[in-house]
């Protein structure tokens, strides 16, 4: 199983987007976090199983790990 990393962004109307450091042009927009990730799911799908069918490599995952980080408002 491989395993790629995704940034999950809420945008200024509420919705949300996600996309893949290691996937560059692959994302999605949903209106839900759960539906962003779950439209992120196909997106990765459809864009890996694209470029096999263009005879292009599929790029192996470099993120190694991913975090939050909270800082107290200034």
């Amino acid at each position: 199983m491989t395993s790629y990393a995704v940034v999950i962004e809420r945008a200024d109307d509420g919705g949300y987007g996600a996309w893949s450091p290691d996937l560059p042009g692959c994302v999605a927009l949903a209106d839900t976090e759960e539906a962003v990730i779950a439209e992120m799911r196909q997106a990765i799908k459809l864009h890996l199983a694209g470029l096999r069918e263009d005879g292009q490599p599929t790029p192996q995952p470099t993120t190694v790990s991913a975090m939050v980080i909270s800082l107290d408002a200034a």
